[in-house]
C-alpha cells in the first residue's frame, strides 16, 4: 500500500475473519492481480528480510517487543508454527508485519475512507496517528504522487497526507517516548511504507491529456504478454517474485549486498526522489510508449525490470535496518 496492485487471492480477502488461515495465505502470496497494493507480499518480506538481518540486538529486541502489540501478532505465531528457533520466529514475525498495512484491506472491521475508491484524502482525520484504534485504511499512505508530463498537460496538485508526510509522522513517534501502543502501530506502518517507497511506481504518475490527474503509478497502462499483469504497476508489483517466508529467506540471502554510500541515506524524500527519476528513465521505457497501451512485455524489459527492483529491495531493506538501529526508542 500499499498502493494499487491487488496481491490478494479470495482466501486472503478474508485474513483477518479466517486469522490462522488467512494468514497461510499471506505467507504463500498466492493472488490475481488488479489495483490496491505495493509489491507484493513477497516484495514486502524481502525488504523486511534483509532489514531484520541487519539490525542491532538492541533494536532487535526493541522491535520484537513491539509487535507483541499488534492485534495480528498471534496470528503470525500460529501461522510459523513450532518447530523453530526463537530468531526464526521473530524474523518471520517482522516479515509478516510488513505485509499488515496491505492485508487489512481485506478485513472488513477497516473501512475505506476518501474518494477515488479511498486513494484521494478529503476528511479531517486522513492525517491522524492514533494506533491501532483506527480502523480507516489510509490508502493514500502507501505512495507519493510526483507528477511528470510528456504532453505539457497541467500538472495536479500534491495529494497530502501520503507516504512521506506519514513516515515524518511515524518516524517522530518512534524516536520520542510515545506509548509503545503507538510506537507499534507506528513500526508496523514503517516496515511497509519503506518497502513502498522503493518501488518506483509508487513515487510517480504520468499525466497527460487522457490522464489528466495521473495515471494511478502505472495501474492506467494497459500491458501484455506479461502473466496475470493486465496493467504496468501490476508487474512491478510481482517482478520479485511470489511464494513463503521460507522461499523469500532462500531468494534475499543471494542478494548482493547493497551500496553502503547509498544505504546511509535515510532521508525519505532522497528515496522518493530516486524512485521519481528511476521510473521515467526505467519503468516508463520501452516497449512502454506515451500513451495508455496495451503493450507488449518483452523478456528484456521483464529482465531488466527485476535487476532494478532486486537493487531497490536490497536497498530498501539496507535503509530500513539503519533507519531503525538510529531512531527507534
Amino acid at each position: 500500500m500499499t498502493y494499487r496492485s491487488r496481491s490478494i487471492s479470495k482466501t486472503l480477502s478474508r485474513l483477518y475473519l479466517t486469522s490462522v488461515m488467512a494468514l497461510v495465505t499471506v505467507c504463500i502470496g498466492v493472488g490475481l492481480s488488479a489495483p490496491a497494493l505495493a509489491w507484493n507480499d513477497f516484495g514486502h518480506m524481502t525488504v523486511a528480510y534483509l532489514a531484520y538481518k541487519k539490525l542491532t540486538p538492541h533494536t532487535k529486541e526493541r522491535v520484537d517487543q513491539l509487535l507483541k502489540l499488534c492485534p495480528a501478532y498471534q496470528a503470525w505465531v500460529d501461522q510459523i508454527g513450532s518447530g523453530v528457533s526463537e530468531e526464526e520466529k521473530n524474523t518471520q514475525v517482522f516479515m509478516l508485519a510488513s505485509t499488515w498495512p496491505d492485508t487489512i484491506k481485506g478485513d472488513h472491521n477497516y473501512k475505506s475512507d476518501g474518494s477515488q475508491h479511498g486513494f484521494r484524502p478529503d476528511s479531517p482525520t486522513a492525517a491522524q496517528n492514533i494506533g491501532y484504534s483506527d480502523y480507516q485504511l489510509h490508502k493514500y499512505w502507501h505512495f507519493v504522487d510526483q507528477a511528470f508530463t510528456y504532453d505539457k498537460t497541467k500538472l495536479p496538485e500534491d495529494i497530502e497526507p501520503n507516504a512521506l508526510t506519514q513516515m515524518a509522522a511515524f518516524r517522530s513517534v518512534l524516536a520520542s517516548d510515545s506509548p509503545d501502543d503507538l510506537k507499534s502501530f507506528d513500526l508496523v506502518w514503517i516496515i511497509h511504507i519503506v518497502g513502498d517507497l522503493h518501488q518506483p511506481l509508487h513515487c510517480v504518475t504520468r499525466v497527460s491529456r487522457t490522464h489528466p490527474n495521473g495515471d494511478s503509478g502505472g495501474n492506467d497502462v494497459k500491458i501484455s504478454g506479461a502473466g496475470d499483469s493486465k496493467n504496468l504497476h501490476g508487474l512491478w508489483d510481482w517482478i520479485l517474485g511470489k511464494g513463503t517466508a521460507r522461499d523469500v529467506i532462500a531468494y534475499a540471502d543471494k542478494l548482493p549486498e547493497a551500496n553502503t554510500k547509498l544505504a546511509k541515506k535515510i532521508d525519505t524524500t532522497v528515496w522518493t526522489d530516486e524512485g521519481f527519476k528511476l521510473a521515467q528513465k526505467k519503468v516508463y521505457c520501452s516497449p512502454i510508449k506515451k500513451n495508455e497501451g496495451p503493450f507488449e512485455i518483452t523478456d528484456s524489459y521483464i529482465q531488466k525490470s527485476r535487476a532494478l527492483a532486486e537493487q531497490r529491495a536490497e536497498l530498501g531493506g539496507a535503509r530500513l535496518a539503519n533507519l531503525l538501529n538510529a531512531e527507534l526508542k
